[in-house]
């Protein structure tokens, strides 16, 4: 756990997990109401639906949040696809599962933000790929705190 999660941990604030869903990957984020900050947690491979919620269990008991966000992907114009279904279909599992309130947040271009970022940090390309799913959900996160604190 790096020592922003860390902090994130000792907070008094809500406490969020959040996903960036993938077919194969699902990319992980913490972050807290309070201090208003990201994390990111990492990604898990996602190609069955048992398998992704025993991940999410461990992490639902390792971090007890107030509620779960999920990135919604839709199109540049705000269309919906095939995707965003999915998307949708895996927040209602998590949802009916953990009983926690479950929430959207617009995840597009936080990939492309995500591979940018690390592409900067000298950790671009395939052997840092995986590295971006976590930073997406991070970016995803961030994106719903900053703009919560502006409601």
């Amino acid at each position: 756990m790096n020592a922003t999660a860390v902090a994130l941990s000792k907070s008094s604030g809500h406490t969020i997990l959040a996903f960036d869903y993938g077919e194969k990957y699902v990319g992980v984020a913490v972050g807290d109401t309070e201090t208003r900050l990201a994390s990111p947690l990492g990604m898990f491979a996602a190609s069955r639906s048992a398998q992704r919620l025993a991940e999410i269990d461990t992490l639902v008991n390792e971090w007890h949040p107030d509620r779960i966000l999920v990135g919604l992907p839709v199109a540049m114009d705000g269309a919906e696809h095939v995707m965003t279904q999915r998307a949708r279909r895996f927040a209602r599992q998590l949802e009916a599962r953990f009983r926690l309130p479950v929430e959207f947040a617009d995840e597009r271009l936080s990939s492309a933000a995500a591979e940018s970022t690390l592409r900067e940090t000298g950790r671009g390309g395939r052997r840092h790929k995986h590295e971006a799913h976590g930073l997406a959900a991070q970016i995803i996160l961030q994106g719903y705190l900053d703009e919560s604190s502006r409601r």
